[in-house]
C-alpha cells in the first residue's frame, strides 16, 4: 500500500489497536482474531520486548491483509528503524518535528501525539497527517468537538481512555479514527489465548464507529 491507501485504510476501519504483546507468537495470533472481527489496523508499541521483530514478523506474514503500525516513538532513530522493520505508520505520544519529517521522507503515515489546539496545528504544519489528541480521557468527545469548530482541517484520533461506551461520541464529535489500547485487547486476554473475545470486542468497536457516523 502507498501513503494515500494506508490512510484510507485507517479511515475506513476507524480503530486502532493498540498492543502490547509480549511475543510475536501472541500478537499473530491476536492480529488474526482481530482482523476477523474486523480491525485491520494494528499498532505494535516500541514498549513490547523486541518490538521490531515483532513488526518485522508480522508484515510478513499478512502483508496489505493488515497495517502494522510503531507506536510509542519518541524520535526520528526509532522511526527510522521501525519503518527499516516494515511499520506501515508511525505513532508517537508527544510531537517531535524530527520524526515527523523522517516519515514524510520516506512516505509513511505519521501521527504525533498532542493535547493542545496549538500543539495540533503546529504538528499539521510540520507535515503530521493526523494527529493523536491523548491522553484523551481528558477533555472527552467535547474536546474534540471544540477543537475542530476553528480547526476542520485536522484529522484527529482520540487514544487514551476510549471505551464501548465513549467511542461513538468521539466519532460523532468528529474524530476520523479512535486508538483503542486495554478496552479491546491486554495482556490478561493474551495470556487467556481468549481469541473469541478479542474477535468479539473488535466486532463492537467497529459497530461502535459505525453507529457513530450514521448519527
Amino acid at each position: 500500500m502507498n501513503k494515500a491507501e494506508k490512510l484510507e485504510l485507517i479511515r475506513q476501519t476507524g480503530v486502532i489497536a493498540i498492543m502490547r504483546a509480549r511475543s510475536s507468537d501472541q500478537l499473530l495470533a491476536a492480529a488474526e482474531a482481530i482482523k476477523a472481527g474486523g480491525v485491520r489496523v494494528i499498532e505494535v508499541t516500541m514498549t513490547t520486548p523486541g518490538a521490531l521483530e515483532v513488526i518485522e514478523r508480522a508484515t510478513k506474514r499478512y502483508c496489505d491483509e493488515v497495517l502494522f503500525g510503531a507506536g510509542s516513538v519518541l524520535d526520528a532513530e526509532t522511526a527510522r528503524a521501525a519503518i527499516l522493520a516494515g511499520a506501515g505508520f508511525v505513532v508517537a505520544p508527544t510531537l517531535n518535528p524530527g520524526a515527523i519529517k523522517l516519515c514524510n521522507r520516506y512516505g509513511i503515515p505519521i501521527m504525533p501525539g498532542c493535547y493542545t489546539p496549538t500543539e495540533m496545528l503546529a504538528a499539521l504544519e510540520a507535515g503530521a497527517d493526523m494527529i493523536k489528541f491523548f491522553p484523551a480521557d481528558f477533555g472527552g468527545p467535547e474536546f474534540v468537538k471544540a477543537v475542530l469548530a476553528p480547526l476542520p482541517q485536522l484529522q484527529i484520533i482520540p487514544v487514551g481512555g476510549v471505551t464501548l461506551d465513549t467511542a461513538a461520541n468521539f466519532i460523532r464529535a468528529g474524530a476520523v479514527a479512535l486508538g483503542v489500547g486495554s478496552s479491546l485487547i491486554n495482556q490478561k486476554l493474551l495470556e487467556a489465548n481468549d481469541l473469541d473475545e478479542l474477535q468479539h470486542r473488535a466486532g463492537r468497536f467497529i459497530e461502535e464507529v459505525r453507529k457513530g457516523r450514521n448519527s
